[in-house]
């Protein structure tokens, strides 16, 4: 059995997960307080989607404080096995807390980079039965090889439910990247909402040998009780978090208030109904001998 191996990375990418990593390591405390409600929506019908059950091994790959990870762990039980795997260190840390303060014994944590899994091709005693990808596959330098790994640690007819940001158009906080653009080069994402465009995620998947049984897009509003909380998300909890860190009083200022303006038109009293755009994907794993089959 192998592990995944990384080829043709290049310098571009090795700065990218440097700021990826560190970036979510600030982001991790306000990640889990100011995002955990607004996407409790997406998650739960990704949940509903993959519909892990007892018994089975299911991989979160990006999985963030765990939120996702522990709702998968209580439904295969203590038979089943959850493993989150994270390029933030800190993300790791909070996700192994609060399944220990749950009980939930069937859930392991440990960082990895979604493009280079240290776990064993699928197999007999190896492989899972299900992966989760929530609002990750965004942040990865080179999507295709995370998917490629996906394909490699699931059991043959294994699934995966996918999901990113939208079209940019119809996410009503993407002003955030430009804003912080012009204090600093914050080199975070260029290619953000690339995943979301028209079929361009159900194309990459298939071209690794993941079959799409479902694509759809799920509409939704980022829900923030004030504009403390909608900044706090947007720059402390997000993205953007390591260029927020450097950021002195004055610049804090000044993109809080670029930002607040951005999303003026989403005001809901003295809080924030944000739009915002998913894509959802399901796909399983589709072995070379299916695929000569139905031609």
């Amino acid at each position: 059995m192998t592990t995944g191996v990384m080829t043709g990375v290049n310098a571009d990418d090795r700065l990218q997960r440097r700021i990826q990593r560190y970036g979510w390591d600030r982001a991790a405390e306000a990640y889990a307080r100011h995002w955990h409600g607004p996407l409790a929506g997406l998650q739960d019908e990704l949940l509903a989607l993959a519909a892990p059950a007892q018994g089975e091994a299911v991989l979160d790959v990006a999985c963030g404080p765990g939120l996702l990870s522990a709702a998968a762990a209580r439904a295969v039980g203590s038979t089943g096995r959850v493993l989150g795997v994270d390029l933030s260190e800190a993300m790791v840390k909070a996700a192994r807390q609060q399944a220990e303060a749950f009980g939930l014994v069937q859930a392991g944590f440990a960082r990895m980079d979604a493009e280079q899994l240290a776990l064993p091709d699928a197999g007999v005693d190896a492989g899972f039965d299900l992966a989760l990808c929530c609002l990750g596959l965004m942040y990865v330098p080179d999507p295709a090889a995370a998917l490629r790994e996906l394909h490699r640690v699931l059991r043959p007819g294994g699934r995966a439910v996918l999901a990113v940001w939208g079209e940019r158009v119809r996410c009503g906080w993407a002003p955030l990247f430009g804003i912080v653009d012009v204090e600093v080069r914050s080199e975070v994402c260029p290619l953000f909402f690339s995943l979301g465009q028209g079929d361009a995620l159900a194309r990459l998947c298939a071209s690794v040998g993941l079959q799409v049984s479902l694509q759809r897009r799920r509409s939704d509003a980022l829900r923030y009780p004030d504009a403390d909380a909608a900044c706090a998300a947007a720059f402390a909890g997000g993205p953007v978090a390591l260029a927020w860190s450097r950021f002195d009083a004055e610049t804090r200022t000044r993109v809080q208030g670029r930002y607040l303006d951005a999303i003026k038109p989403w005001a809901d009293g003295s809080g924030y109904r944000v739009p915002a755009e998913y894509l959802i994907a399901v796909v399983r794993r589709v072995e070379a001998r299916e695929k000569a089959g139905r031609k």
